[in-house]
């Protein structure tokens, strides 16, 4: 496996390697399951699997929640050698936001500015779009591939790639799940145990919408009420929980069609997403634990 510092040496590794396809996992490190698995979908598709590892700074709204995003580069490499990663492009700040740095990538609209996008500020999602055009147009891939889990960066992410013309096939891939049911994220690592056990209330919640839509419930307020009392019962109050089109993220006032339900909340001090796509008569929940 080759590691990559710069833009410039990412580019003539795989300069040569242009005769095949190219695919593409970015990432901010502290790698789990949720990101192998995503190397794993880029390794059936792709002749070179790339992965970046950069702690983007531009995207973290809170100063405290950058300085606590675990940084394990050495382990992150072991992991990416051992998952079947070609190249990893693991820059530092300077090589990404170089002196004089004047540019951002902004998308607007409810896709952008709802959601994550209120709760996190609005420069949340432009640090996300600048850093992943930064990303695309470094490694020119034909491929990248995120999880569902990050449902409102994916469709940021898919505006921005139609808008700006960027030849790459954007590749979700299904929320990775423990076994009790909770999504993978890098900041499961600082939930205390007791945190750990009531987080579990967040798929929990999804699952019980996603029953509550099967026998026939459409109106998003009872669904709503649902999920909040199983969030409640666990003494977690959410940031949101929102019922909304999976594209543009416009609120839905019925869910006849493929909706998706988002959850946001605090658990102790990690901040934790969550969500699943609706689809009235074939739903799949996500089970939490008991």
């Amino acid at each position: 496996m080759i590691v990559a510092r710069t833009v410039a040496a990412l580019r003539d590794v795989l300069r040569e390697r242009r005769v095949g396809s190219i695919g593409l996992v970015p990432t901010m490190g502290a790698l789990h399951e949720g990101h192998l698995s995503l190397v794993r979908a880029a390794r059936g598709e792709s002749d070179t699997v790339v992965m970046s590892i950069f702690v983007n700074p531009t995207q973290f709204n809170e100063a405290s929640d950058l300085a606590a995003y675990p940084r394990t580069e050495e382990r992150d490499l072991e992991l990416a050698a051992a998952g079947g990663v070609d190249v990893v492009f693991a820059p530092d700040a300077a090589e990404i936001y170089p002196a004089g740095f004047a540019t951002t990538v902004s998308v607007t609209g409810v896709v952008a500015e709802s959601l994550e996008g209120a709760e996190r500020g609005r420069g949340h999602f432009d640090g996300v779009a600048t850093v992943v055009s930064k990303l695309l147009l470094a490694a020119l891939p034909d491929s990248a591939y995120f999880g569902a889990k990050d449902a409102q960066q994916v469709a940021v992410v898919r505006r921005m790639v139609a808008d700006l013309g960027i030849p790459v096939r954007i590749v979700v891939c299904p929320t990775s799940r423990d076994d009790d049911g909770l999504a993978r994220s890098s900041r499961n690592a600082r939930l205390s145990p007791g945190d750990r056990a009531r987080a579990l209330a967040i798929p929990r919640a999804l699952a019980e919408v996603t029953d509550a839509v099967a026998s026939g419930v459409c109106d998003p307020r009872a669904l709503r009420a649902r999920a909040e009392s199983v969030l409640a019962h666990a003494e977690i109050q959410p940031e949101y929980v929102a019922f909304v089109d999976p594209g543009t993220f416009e609120p839905v006032a019925s869910v006849a069609d493929a909706t998706l339900v988002a959850i946001a909340a605090r658990v102790g001090d990690v901040r934790l997403i969550d969500n699943t796509v609706l689809t009235p008569g074939h739903t799949v929940p996500a089970r939490g634990g008991a």
